[in-house]
């Protein structure tokens, strides 16, 4: 069992830093075309505990959907997280914290929909676009 971790790490420019806890090391990518066109390639994200996210600094938010918002630094346009709006969930970015050697991926989002040449190796779950939409998506009479 893994002991959580205190993680922190900051932007390109060093304007915002940003510290969260991981009891569950793990990283994520997603290759939505909004993640596409946000980072002209895929999203990876870490795996922290809900809630434990603090960043601090000149952090600017876009609302990028109807349920989803996306965090960066308005000095140097670093991309900070991906947030879900409903809940106030936010998924930092991989590339903001040094320190993650150990940090195994553990999982795809719209791995069917990668950019041509990106493949990630390793053994993780890889969920196509309808699988990820299937699990995102609310169930027949839910709010939508």
């Amino acid at each position: 069992m893994n002991a959580s971790q205190n993680i922190e790490g900051q932007c390109l420019c060093g304007a915002v830093t940003a510290r969260a806890v991981m009891s569950k090391p793990m990283m994520r990518a997603c290759h939505c075309d909004m993640c596409q066109q946000h980072t002209s390639s895929m999203f990876m994200s870490l795996g922290i505990d809900q809630g434990s996210l603090t960043l601090d600094g000149p952090v600017k938010t876009y609302r990028s959907s109807e349920w989803a918002e996306r965090g960066f630094c308005g000095t140097c346009g670093s991309t900070l997280f991906y947030g879900t709006v409903e809940d106030g969930n936010r998924h930092p970015s991989a590339g903001l914290f040094q320190t993650l050697e150990d940090t195994p991926l553990k999982l795809e989002f719209f791995a069917d929909d990668a950019l041509c040449g990106i493949a990630l190796v390793g053994e993780h779950r890889k969920m196509t676009a309808q699988e990820t939409i299937a699990l995102f998506a609310p169930k027949e009479g839910e709010d939508q």
